[in-house]
C-alpha cells in the first residue's frame, strides 16, 4: 500500500565520485518498476556535460539519465542550478535551464544562498506531481568550510525536511574513516538529518565486510541500508563529467580490436564539454576511441580525429596549440585522415573564432585551425534545442540537440554536413522539403564540423558514420543498451539494498 502524498529521500556522499548519480538512477528505476511515480532532483550540479530539456532548457546530463530511469522526460526543475566551469576560478551559472551569467568561485560561494528559494520552488513543483523524489547531493556534506549558504547538501536537506542516506565508496579505500569522519565533523543538527548509510562499489564477497558495517554502525549509530557491489553496467551509461573521463584513461585505455578496427583519437581539451557524444562509439566493438591526455601527441596511426565540444573555445584553442596537437593534426590530415569537429571543436576548425563581448573569457579573436572556410562570432544568446533531420551525404536519419553560443558563417557552409527539420540554416544550403543545412564540410570531404550533439546515439546515423569508416556496426540499439544497463542497476539495488527500509524513512 503506497501512502498518499509525495515522499523524498536524499543520497549524499562522503566525497565526489562515490557513485551518487548511479545510486539515484538505480533507485529511480527500481521504485519505478515497483509502480511508483518517481522523479530525480539535484539542487546544484557542476558539469560541462549537459542535456537539453523538451522546453529548451539545460540540465546536468546525470539528471537527464535519471529522468530516463523514471520513464519521464527531463525537466529544468530536476536540476535548477547548474554550474558549467569555464576557468579554474569561474563558471557559467545556469538557473532553471537558462544562463544567468558568469560567476567566480568566491563570489558564488557568497551568493549561493540567494538561490535557495528557486531551488525549493523547483523541488516542490516536482514533488507535487509524483510519489517519490530521489534527491542527489553534490560533493560531500563533510566539506564544512562550504556549509554557510549551502544549497547542495545539508542546507537543502534541512530547508526541505528531506532525510539523508550517506553513501561511501569502498573501492577507493578508507570507507570506514570516510563515513565515521563525516559523522564526526557534522554539527548535531546536520548529523540528525542522516538516517543511515550504504556502501557502494564493493568487489568480491560482500559478507567479508560484515565487521566493517558493524564498526560503522557502532561508531555512528546509523543503520546500514546495504552493500552495493561494483556494477559493470555503469560503463554502458552516458558519461556525466570529468570523473568519467578520468576513468577512461585509467582503465584499459581504448579497446584494441584486431584486424583493422577504426581508431579514433580525441584530444582531452581543458574545458571539454558534452563528451558523452562519444559514448556510443566507445561501445562499438569495431571502434577504438582513444582519449589523448595533455602532454601526449595525437597518435599517428589514428584513422580519424574528433575535436569535442568545449566550454571555452578560445581558451581551448590556445590549449590545443600549447600541446602541439595542431602540428599532429596537420600531419594527420596530410596522411589522409578524416577530422570531425563537434560544437566547440567545429568552431576551432574554422578560419577564426571571435569573442568580442568576453562571454567565455577575456574578449578577443584568434585564428582557427583553418581546415574549414568558416568564421565564428560568439554572442550572448545561447542556442538550446532538440533537432531531427538527416545526413546530407547518406540521407541517414538523425536526432540530437544543439547547445552552443555563437554563429558560424562561411563558404564551406554551402556544403552542409546535415539537413535539419524546421531550423534556420543561417545562409547554408537548403534541401528539398524545407530542411536547412547545418554544419560544414571541406572541399575534399575529409574535414567536417557540426553543432549537433548526440549524433552517434542514433543507430542509423552511427551506422552511416561506421560505413564511412569501413566498419560494421556491432552494438545494436544504443537506447536498448542504456535501458538494459538501467535495469541491471535496478536489479542490483533490489538484491543488495533494503528498498522497503529506504521507502519507510522517506518523508
Amino acid at each position: 500500500m503506497i501512502p498518499q502524498g509525495a515522499r523524498a529521500l536524499m543520497i549524499q556522499g562522503t566525497g565526489s565520485d562515490v557513485g551518487k548519480s548511479l545510486i539515484v538512477a538505480a533507485l529511480a528505476r527500481a521504485y519505478t518498476r515497483r509502480g511508483l511515480r518517481v522523479r530525480p532532483f539535484k539542487p546544484q550540479n557542476m558539469s560541462n556535460n549537459a542535456a537539453v530539456t523538451p522546453d529548451g532548457g539545460e540540465i546536468g546530463r546525470a539528471q537527464a539519465l535519471q529522468a530516463r530511469a523514471c520513464g519521464v522526460a527531463p525537466s529544468v526543475d530536476m536540476n535548477p542550478v547548474l554550474l558549467k566551469p569555464q576557468t579554474d576560478l569561474g563558471a557559467q551559472l545556469v538557473l532553471r535551464g537558462r544562463v544567468l551569467g558568469n560567476a567566480g568561485a568566491a563570489s558564488y560561494q557568497r551568493r549561493k544562498g540567494e538561490l535557495l528559494p528557486a531551488v525549493l520552488e523547483s523541488f516542490h513543483r516536482l514533488r507535487a506531481d509524483c510519489d517519490l523524489v530521489v534527491v542527489e547531493g553534490a560533493g560531500s556534506p563533510a566539506e564544512t568550510n562550504l556549509r554557510a549558504g549551502d544549497i547542495a547538501n545539508m542546507g537543502f536537506a534541512r530547508a526541505a525536511g528531506v532525510p539523508v542516506v550517506l553513501a561511501g565508496d569502498i573501492d577507493r579505500g578508507g570507507v570506514i574513516a570516510s563515513l565515521v569522519g563525516t559523522h564526526r565533523v557534522l554539527d548535531a543538527d546536520d548529523r540528525a538529518q542522516i538516517r543511515g548509510f550504504l556502501i557502494n562499489k564493493f568487489r568480491g564477497d560482500v559478507r567479508l565486510f560484515d565487521k566493517g558495517v558493524e564498526e560503522i554502525e557502532a561508531r555512528t549509530r546509523w543503520p546500514c541500508f546495504g552493500v552495493l557491489p561494483h556494477q559493470a553496467a555503469a560503463a554502458r551509461l552516458p558519461a556525466e563529467d570529468g570523473m568519467d573521463l578520468a576513468r577512461w584513461t585509467r582503465q584499459e585505455g581504448a579497446r584494441r580490436m584486431p584486424g583493422g578496427a577504426v581508431r579514433i583519437a580525441v584530444p582531452m581539451l581543458s574545458r571539454i564539454a558534452n563528451f558523452d557524444d562519444l559514448d556510443p562509439l566507445r561501445l562499438e566493438p569495431g571502434v577504438t576511441v582513444e582519449m589523448v591526455p595533455p602532454g601526449r601527441p595525437l597518435p599517428g596511426d589514428a584513422h580519424g580525429v574528433i575535436l569535442p565540444g568545449s566550454k571555452a573555445t578560445l581558451a581551448d584553442l590556445a590549449f590545443f596549440r600549447a600541446q602541439g596537437w595542431d602540428i599532429d593534426l596537420a600531419g594527420h590530415v596530410r596522411r589522409g585522415g578524416w577530422v570531425l569537429g563537434l560544437c566547440g571543436g567545429y568552431q576551432m576548425l574554422g578560419r577564426s573564432v571571435a569573442d568580442p563581448d568576453g562571454i567565455e573569457g577575456p574578449p578577443g579573436t584568434a585564428a582557427g585551425l583553418g581546415y574549414l572556410d568558416v568564421e565564428t562570432v560568439l554572442a550572448p544568446a545561447k542556442t538550446l534545442r532538440a533537432v531531427t533531420g538527416r545526413d546530407a551525404a547518406t540521407g541517414a536519419a538523425l536526432t540530437g540537440y544543439e547547445m552552443h553560443l555563437g554563429v558560424t558563417r562561411g563558404p564551406d557552409r554551402a556544403r552542409p554536413l546535415l539537413f535539419l527539420d524546421g531550423v534556420d540554416g543561417q545562409g547554408a544550403g537548403q534541401a528539398a522539403g524545407g530542411q536547412a543545412g547545418e554544419g560544414a564540410v571541406s572541399l575534399d570531404g575529409r574535414v567536417a564540423g557540426t553543432y549537433v550533439h548526440g549524433l552517434f546515439g542514433h543507430d542509423a546515423q552511427r551506422a552511416a558514420w561506421l560505413a564511412r569508416w569501413n566498419a560494421a556496426p556491432g552494438l545494436g540499439s544504443y537506447d536498448g543498451t542504456v535501458e538494459a544497463a538501467l535495469d541491471e542497476l535496478a536489479e542490483a539495488a533490489e538484491r543488495h539494498l533494503d528498498l522497503d527500509a529506504l521507502w519507510a524513512i522517506s518523508r
